[in-house]
């Protein structure tokens, strides 16, 4: 779910970006015909999410989201993290913020042919809506939780998320700056050993 922090922390090789974004949409064993760096790629977006879901910060923030969410809490915090990320774009990137986005969408398209086809329609509307600029704004965050809402098999209260984040807005940030670095730092030992 946060698109623009797995591109981030992937850092410049593209085929670790993109495998860093598409991860969501790859589950269980690696695809056979998924190519070795897509497949690294892939490999450090779970390792991203596993040394999240037990980094004190986030789990802070788990603990922020309001009882009638807390089901959804790691879904809200991913999106929340990236609404953070993208707000202070500037603080974490010297690139600019439009521009990032449209690499890291160019970066997807031409590596398309080797992606799960299942994912082609969410890529597509991922670049053709600009969800990793649109995250910036607290209407762009409301607007993925409403669509996430929609989709669900099931009834549950992601519409009106953003409400939690709002409620906690100092407590979120400060979780996030915390988790940042040290996500960072995890990444590049994970590379540096793999």
């Amino acid at each position: 779910m946060n698109f623009l922090a797995h591109a981030l922390l992937a850092g410049d090789a593209p085929a670790l970006v993109v495998g860093g974004v598409v991860g969501d949409w790859i589950k269980g064993p690696l695809p056979a015909g998924l190519p070795q760096d897509l497949a690294r790629g892939v490999a450090l977006h779970r390792a991203i999410d596993v040394f999240a879901e037990t980094h004190p910060a986030f789990c802070a923030s788990r603990s922020r989201i309001s009882p009638a969410r807390r089901r959804y809490a790691g879904v809200l915090v991913d999106i929340f993290y990236d609404h953070l990320l993208a707000r202070d774009w500037a603080r974490y990137h010297a690139d600019e913020l439009g521009g990032y986005c449209a690499r890291v969408y160019r970066q997807i398209a031409e590596r398309r042919h080797h992606l799960p086809d299942s994912a082609h329609l969410a890529l597509d509307l991922m670049a053709t809506e600009d969800w990793l600029q649109s995250y910036g704004r607290l209407e762009g965050i409301a607007d993925v939780l409403a669509r996430m809402a929609r989709r669900a098999r099931k009834p549950n209260p992601l519409a009106g998320g953003e409400a939690d984040l709002v409620a906690a807005a100092e407590g979120f940030e400060g979780d996030f700056r915390a988790w940042l670095p040290d996500a960072q730092r995890f990444v590049a030992d994970w590379l540096a050993t793999r």
